[in-house]
C-alpha cells in the first residue's frame, strides 16, 4: 500500500483526534500571520494558520520552499513573534509573553536541531551538550544525552573528529539534555546523505517514544512522513491539508 492508503486525511490544521484517549494539546494557533517588511515590498509568510499539535506526537511539515514552515517553527520556538492571531503553548499564550519571558519558555522547555549543526569546533562533543545542561533548570547528564544518540564512545572527540551524521547527533544531544517537552527541527537531514540521515531520524524517533517528547519535523524528503503520527502540509502560508497516519514506517524503511 502506498503512504495515503495509511493515512486519514483532514483539511483543517485544528482537527483533533476523538476519543477517550485524546492527547493533551501542546500548541494550538489561531488565525496567525506574519508579515515581513522590506521597506520596499511586504512578505506575507504566514496567512492565517489555525494549527493544533498533540502531546507526544511525532509531527512532519511539508510544503515547498517560502510556504512559511520555517516561520511558524520560530514562532512556536519563541524566537519570532506573530504580526497577528494567537498562540498558546498548552494553557500559556506566547503572543502575551515578552521577550523575557519567552527567553524563559525557549529555556525551560524548547529543544531545536537545525540543518547546521551550530557546534562550537574547540569544544568536545561532551562539552557542547554540557552548554544546555548548564543552564537547564533540570538537565540530564551530558553522557547520558549521548549515550541516548548513540555516541557515548565518541563524547570526547572533537566535531572535526566527526561526521556529519555524528555532528547532527551531537546537536540532538544537547537539544533534548535539558529534558525539553517540545524538540523542534528544522530539515535536521537536510545535509546527510541516507545512511547517516537515516541515524538521525533513528534517533528523533527514539527519543520520541522513549521520554514522549512532541517532536516537530521540517523536511523537504516527502518520505519522511511515513514515520510520522501527523502531517502537515504548507502551500503559500496557509495550511493546505493535515493527514494523520493509521499505519507508520521505520526510518530504516525510508526510501532517500
Amino acid at each position: 500500500m502506498s503512504a495515503v492508503d495509511h493515512t486519514t486525511s483532514e483539511q483543517h490544521g485544528t482537527s483533533a483526534p476523538e476519543g477517550p484517549d485524546t492527547p493533551e494539546v501542546v500548541f494550538r494557533t489561531l488565525g496567525v500571520t506574519k508579515v515581513y517588511d522590506t521597506g520596499e515590498v511586504q512578505v506575507h509568510a504566514l496567512a492565517g494558520v489555525d494549527l493544533t499539535l498533540f502531546s507526544g506526537e511525532l509531527t512532519v511539515l511539508l510544503g515547498p520552499s517560502g510556504s512559511g514552515k520555517s516561520t511558524l517553527l520560530n514562532i512556536l520556538g519563541g524566537l519570532d513573534h506573530v504580526t497577528n492571531g494567537r498562540v498558546w503553548f498548552g494553557d500559556t499564550e506566547l503572543t502575551d509573553l515578552s521577550d523575557r519571558g519567552l527567553t524563559r519558555y525557549r529555556r525551560d522547555h524548547v529543544g531545536f536541531v537545525f540543518q547546521f549543526y551550530n557546534l562550537v569546533p574547540s569544544l568536545t562533543a561532551r562539552e557542547n551538550v554540557q552548554l544546555v545542561t548548564d543552564i537547564a533548570p533540570d538537565p540530564m547528564p551530558a553522557h547520558e544525552a549521548l549515550e541516548l544518540v548513540g555516541l557515548g564512545h565518541r563524547m570526547d572527540h572533537f566535531p572535526s573528529e566527526m561526521s556529519g551524521g555524528e555532528q547532527q547527533r551531537v546537536a540532538i544531544a544537547r537539544a533534548i539534555a535539558k529534558r525539553p517537552r517540545i524538540l523542534l527541527c528544522d530539515e535536521p537531514t537536510g545535509a546527510l546523505d541516507s545512511s547517516t540521515g537515516v541515524q538521525v531520524l533513528e534517533a528523533l524517533r527514539q527519543i520520541n517514544e522513549r521520554f514522549g517528547t512532541t517532536t516537530v519535523v521540517i523536511t523537504h524528503n516527502a518520505e519522511i512522513q511515513r514515520m510520522a503520527h501527523r502531517v502537515i502540509f504548507f502551500q503559500d502560508g496557509q495550511i493546505s491539508e493535515t493527514r494523520v497516519n493509521e499505519t507508520r514506517i521505520a526510518p530504516s524503511e525510508i526510501v532517500w
